[in-house]
């Protein structure tokens, strides 16, 4: 049988098809992302927008046709951050179902952090000892403290790239009184997952895809060869590396992002508020083994399909 899923971001819309085999073992034969950017223009008004609404009508309906394309038998489609926040959420949902028949549901922040613990146990190798899982997105960013036996501790906050740029409108380049005032809000918003930290002592900060893949990209480009990073699920970063990357980020503006080796054009504007994001995590944590997880939220949709058909 063939399985799709789509995860809606408040960012980049994702479509990957699968094909089965025994068990929960499966063959991934499509995978697209687009960069709808539903969240722009209304994230943290409650709406989304008009033109970013037609934007993810067109990717859907694109996205449903390589899916009867490709003779897949089962689809399934779910939404977060952008859409479960907004006024006019389930009328995008509503929209899109009459158009291409295909049910978006929407799920909850704790939902979402289950699937993403769900995709990068598929990708790495987890141990006895807790590893904190983090995954930026457009709106939200997810945080689940998990072993090798299961989650203990899981939270999303509302603390999304988009909508972190939507609130504080940073300089081209941010300057040092904006990154203060950034990491501040971090900090007294993040709390929770700093309490929790304590309690858990996670070992390791585990990135899941997204921002964490540009990061592997330009940390392969600047330091090794973009090989290093190719047809991997999980990559162990070198942490003066990852320091390196950091600063340049922090100091640049938009321009020399765009010249960025690794980095695409989808994440030149947000990449900055995430990599401080990172940044404020990795300091009060004290963490500082980093790795990457491919694997996120469509992956464990995907693996947590195909187990229950």
């Amino acid at each position: 049988m063939r399985v799709a899923i789509i995860d809606l971001g408040t960012n980049t819309f994702n479509l990957v098809v699968a094909e089965t085999g025994s068990g929960a073992h499966y063959t991934i034969i499509y995978n697209e992302k687009v960069p709808v950017k539903l969240g722009e223009g209304g994230i943290n008004q409650g709406y989304i927008a008009d033109p970013a609404f037609e934007r993810g009508l067109n990717a859907i309906r694109n996205y449903a046709t390589v899916i009867r394309s490709l003779h897949t038998d089962k689809t399934r489609a779910f939404a977060t951050s952008a859409v479960r926040n907004a006024a006019n959420g389930k009328a995008f949902t509503d929209a899109v179902e009459t158009e291409t028949g295909i049910h978006i549901e929407i799920i909850s922040g704790n939902r979402e952090a289950e699937y993403i613990y769900m995709g990068v146990k598929q990708a790495v190798q987890l141990h006895p000892a807790p590893s904190l899982i983090m995954d930026i997105g457009g709106g939200s960013t997810e945080f689940i403290i998990a072993d090798d036996e299961g989650i203990r501790w899981k939270h999303s906050f509302e603390v999304g790239a988009a909508r972190l740029l939507d609130t504080f409108h940073p300089s081209d380049p941010l300057t040092a009184g904006e990154q203060e005032k950034i990491t501040a809000y971090l900090r007294h918003t993040l709390k929770p997952l700093f309490e929790a930290a304590a309690l858990h002592c996670p070992q390791e900060l585990i990135g899941a895809s997204g921002s964490f893949d540009s990061l592997a990209e330009m940390v392969a480009w600047e330091f090794h060869t973009p090989a290093a990073i190719e047809g991997v699920s999980d990559y162990t970063f070198n942490p003066d590396e990852v320091a390196f990357i950091h600063r340049r980020l922090l100091q640049s503006t938009k321009a020399e992002r765009l010249q960025m080796k690794g980095l695409v054009t989808m994440r030149v504007d947000m990449i900055v508020v995430s990599t401080l994001l990172v940044e404020t995590v990795l300091r009060e944590t004290g963490l500082s083994h980093i790795r990457l997880s491919t694997y996120a939220l469509k992956e464990g949709a995907l693996w947590d399909t195909i187990t229950q058909m």
